[in-house]
């Protein structure tokens, strides 16, 4: 049964999250645009809604962005990256959860965008940032897919990044990324895309202490329209994105 993200969940939401310098400097280039992972070639289906007309402004945007990080593939992330993060000492369930995310994806579409920057993310974060564990890690996984999220939790988990942290973090460059998509597919003005950002930061706290909160058993989706919009990307006469 899915967790929803009830009214007691937002109220009770309100966190106070301490990083050291070097956590925060991790935590900001990992979920920077400029990190290469090629995030901004994926959107998520929204180039769906915006050719059929569901999106046409910015809190339209916010609603699809919304829906995303709070019962679609966003919300998935979220409690997978939380779980990962605790056990990221213990190889053997870690790559269990490593799998599962790997599939938790209902289009081919949507698994890809998760699985190639996934592999991007590993890529550059063992260059960059090497850790014996990312090492180990890679070298266990070989050709095997990884999912974006389970990746960055290990890198976090590895470097000493809050947990809480990680998970904000993680759902506030989802968003970016989706907002960024949006304002060039409406299309949307530069401050139309800051509003979006500014409503939707109000909405990431109480989403990212659900996900924490929510056990593994329990996590599911609700989000039909989205996975829709996915399956209706791969068949749309001109594309921008690929998802």
């Amino acid at each position: 049964m899915a967790t929803t993200i009830t009214t007691m969940a937002m109220a009770m939401a309100i966190t106070t999250i301490m990083l050291t310098e070097p956590a925060l400097h991790l935590l900001l280039a990992w979920t920077s645009p400029s990190l290469p992972i090629g995030g901004y070639t994926y959107s998520h289906g929204l180039e769906t809604a915006v050719d059929d007309g569901r999106v046409r402004s910015w809190a339209d945007l916010v609603g699809y962005v919304d829906a995303v990080i709070s019962r679609g593939g966003g919300w998935v992330d979220a409690v997978l990256l939380t779980q990962a993060m605790r056990v990221a000492h213990d190889e053997l369930a870690f790559d269990a959860l490593a799998d599962l995310a790997a599939a938790f994806r209902a289009s081919s579409e949507t698994a890809l965008e998760s699985r190639q920057q996934g592999a991007a993310f590993l890529a550059v974060v063992r260059k960059a940032w090497p850790h014996p564990a990312l090492e180990a890690y890679a070298v266990r996984r070989g050709d095997w897919p990884n999912a974006h999220a389970t990746v960055f939790a290990l890198a976090a988990a590895a470097h000493g990044v809050d947990e809480s942290a990680a998970v904000h973090g993680f759902l506030h460059a989802t968003s970016a990324n989706l907002v960024s998509a949006g304002v060039r597919l409406v299309p949307l003005g530069q401050t139309d895309g800051q509003l979006a950002m500014a409503e939707l930061a109000r909405r990431i706290g109480p989403i990212a202490a659900a996900a924490r909160a929510c056990p593994l058993d329990d996590l599911g989706t609700a989000s039909p329209a989205l996975e829709l919009c996915s399956f209706h990307h791969e068949t749309l006469y001109t594309r921008l994105f690929r998802s």
